[in-house]
Order: structure tokens, then C-alpha cells, then sequence
């Protein structure tokens, strides 16, 4: 499901309680397990939440690789997850195929997180950057934020966008090459329509001195199907230290890591840097997620969130052949364009039908 504002805001508060007061917390999922399914590699995301566990007194178990599941034999996600609720409390899953966590989702007695779905969304690195820059800002109004990097295929950026969207006067900035520019449906849907000021530039040089929050973004290979293309664009921006002169004393450097070289190392004794400072939010900002969603699965209405009221299944085909729905026997199921409601968009992926 995703999370209201009001929820947002409690489990970014939870987390902040959990920072000032962890010995109230050692004890919270004693006796539960938390099962990481990570078909896909990850560092920070994967070890995050077993530490999260862990520190709430909870056990994990799962795997870190799709080669190291069932799914090499032809498991579907749905016969997973199924096999998954007999052992484990709560779900956290990682899966290249977008839209896989809404299936496991659908099909799961227990809460699933989405822990990234291809290049669709990371929910969880956004609840991340929230409470980063809750305590680093201190305020999520009025705030200017310059994403930089990779912000097609980022689902980073996607994620914490839409978060942002929820609160008052943000503005956005959108540093990236052509190639790499937000899609057409994030303007529409998400900034259009909820009213964030955007402005495409082609450098974060002519932006620095008005921004309060620099994200910046890997360019990621994987998501590239031809490697001249990412060969093209891989060094386009690289944030160094000489180019932070212009921003203010108060700025903030995100990044959702790995890094590449698109923040050189000399940018790592600046006090604005807090991409470190991030990670260590993220295990923070999950045993607040863990604890919430295992409180809220005790109210079976929440389940009912996961499909949208408007939904329908019909003729029409995803476009995205990355979408779980182009990849496993699941309905295919739309809903209206937020933006534009004659039209229908993909519940799983956001994309467009096939024409």
C-alpha cells in the first residue's frame, strides 16, 4: 500500500523516537522473522534491514540472490511468497521485474516492502531521505532540491519526488542530460498535478547557490540496454569539491550510494556531505517501518489499499517489458491517468498500454 501523509510522518516520527530512545525498542519483534528476498544485489538496502531486525530483536532469514532461490527452477513470485508466509512475519523484497512486490503483496497473509523494483520505485531509500533530511534541514517545506544524475531510470528519485510532493512550497530542480531526463509521466502526474515547481537545467554549477538539498544519482549500466549509451552519458556530472563554493553553508549532498565517481572522494570531509550520515538513517528509518507494519497488518482493511477502486482488467497490454505482468501469468489490470483520465496506466509499473 502506500502510505498517507499522516503515515508518513509516524513512522519518520517513530524513527526519530527509536534514534533517542533505542533501548525502549531491543525487545520490539522478539519472537518474529523477517524474511529479505533480494533477487538482485544490494548492499546498504539488504543488510539495513536485517540490522533493523536485528536491533528490534527479530530474526532474518531469505536469500541474496535470485541464483540462491526457487525462482532458478521457475518459481513464480506469487508461489514464492506463498512458500515464504509459512516462516516468515514480514516480507522485505528486492526484484529487477517491476511490479513484483505488489504481486508478492497480493498474494502474502504477511506485510511485504517493497525493497525496489527495478527502475520503478525504492519506497523505502525515500523514507530514508525523508528522515535525512528531516534531521539535517529540518523541515520538508519550502525546500529546494536539485536531483542530479540519472533521473530516467532513478527509482530513488521517482520515489522521493512523489513523496515530496505531499508538502507545501517544494521546489524541484532536474540536473541531467537528455537521455536521462524525468519521464514525461512523472511532470504530468506528479509535479503537474500536484503543483511542485520544476525547472530542467543542463548544470548544477548555474543552481548551486540556490539549493538546500543536492541529489545526486549513479548512472546506472544495468538499466542501459546498449553500452555506447551509457558510454555516452556515464561522466556527464561529476560533483567535486571546488564546485561547492557557491552553495550555501546549510546545503545538503544526498545520495542514495553506490557512488561511481560522480562525487569525488575530496567531497567526503565536507560537513554537507551526509550520504554516510544517510545510511545510517536507513536502519533507523526501517525498524520504524517493521514495527508500523506489523502493527497495521492487524487491521485486514488495509489489505484492500493494494489495488487501486479504479482499476480494471481489459484488453489493453503493458508497454514496459520489464512490467511482472509481461514476465509471469498475473491479470493485467489499469487504472485512469491520474493526469489525464481518458487515458489508463499500468497498476503495476505506471506505464502506458501498448498501442
Amino acid at each position: 500500500m502506500d502510505l498517507s501523509a499522516e503515515e508518513l510522518d509516524q513512522v519518520i516520527n517513530l524513527a526519530l523516537d527509536i534514534i533517542d530512545n533505542p533501548g525502549n525498542y531491543t525487545e520490539a519483534c522478539r519472537g518474529k522473522k523477517l524474511a529479505t528476498l533480494f533477487y538482485e544485489p544490494s548492499t546498504r538496502t539488504r543488510l539495513s534491514f536485517t540490522s533493523a531486525m536485528m536491533e528490534l530483536g527479530g530474526n532474518v532469514i531469505g536469500f541474496d540472490s535470485a541464483a540462491n532461490s526457487s525462482v532458478s527452477k521457475g518459481e513464480t513470485v506469487a508461489d514464492t511468497t506463498r512458500v515464504i508466509n509459512c516462516f516468515a512475519d514480514i516480507i522485505a523484497m528486492r526484484h529487477p521485474i517491476e511490479g513484483a512486490p505488489l504481486v508478492s503483496a497480493l498474494h502474502s497473509r504477511v506485510p511485504v516492502i517493497n525493497a525496489g523494483d527495478g527502475s520503478h520505485a525504492h519506497p523505502t531509500q525515500t523514507l530514508t531521505d525523508l528522515l535525512t533530511i528531516r534531521r539535517e534541514i529540518g523541515r520538508f517545506d519550502n525546500l529546494t532540491i536539485g536531483f542530479c544524475g540519472d533521473l530516467r531510470f532513478g527509482r530513488t528519485v521517482h520515489s522521493l519526488i512523489k513523496a515530496l510532493s505531499r508538502y507545501k512550497n517544494v521546489k524541484v530542480i532536474l540536473i541531467a542530460p537528455d537521455e536521462l531526463r524525468l519521464p514525461a509521466y512523472m511532470k504530468e502526474e506528479v509535479c503537474d498535478r500536484y503543483g511542485v515547481s520544476y525547472t530542467e537545467v543542463a548544470s548544477m554549477e548555474e543552481v548551486m547557490p540556490e539549493l538546500d538539498v543536492l541529489y545526486m544519482t549513479r548512472v546506472q549500466k544495468e538499466r542501459f540496454l546498449d553500452e555506447e549509451d551509457y558510454d555516452r552519458v556515464k561522466d556527464c556530472f561529476i560533483l567535486s569539491a571546488d564546485k561547492l563554493a557557491t552553495a550555501k553553508p546549510t546545503m545538503r549532498i544526498l545520495h542514495p550510494l553506490p557512488r561511481v565517481n560522480e562525487i569525488t572522494v575530496d567531497v567526503d570531509a565536507d560537513p554537507r556531505a551526509a550520504y554516510f550520515r544517510q545510511v545510517e538513517n536507513g536502519k533507523f528509518v526501517r525498524m520504524a517501518l517493521i514495527l508500523k507494519l506489523l502493527e497495521w497488518a492487524k487491521d485486514p482493511s488495509n489489505n484492500a489499499r493494494l489495488i487501486p477502486d479504479d482499476a480494471t482488467r481489459n484488453k489493453h497490454y503493458c508497454s514496459n517489458h520489464k512490467c511482472i505482468c509481461n514476465n509471469e501469468n498475473v491479470d493485467t489490470l489499469f487504472r485512469p491517468d491520474r493526469a489525464n483520465p481518458s487515458q489508463v496506466r499500468c497498476v503495476y509499473c505506471e506505464a502506458k498500454p501498448k498501442k
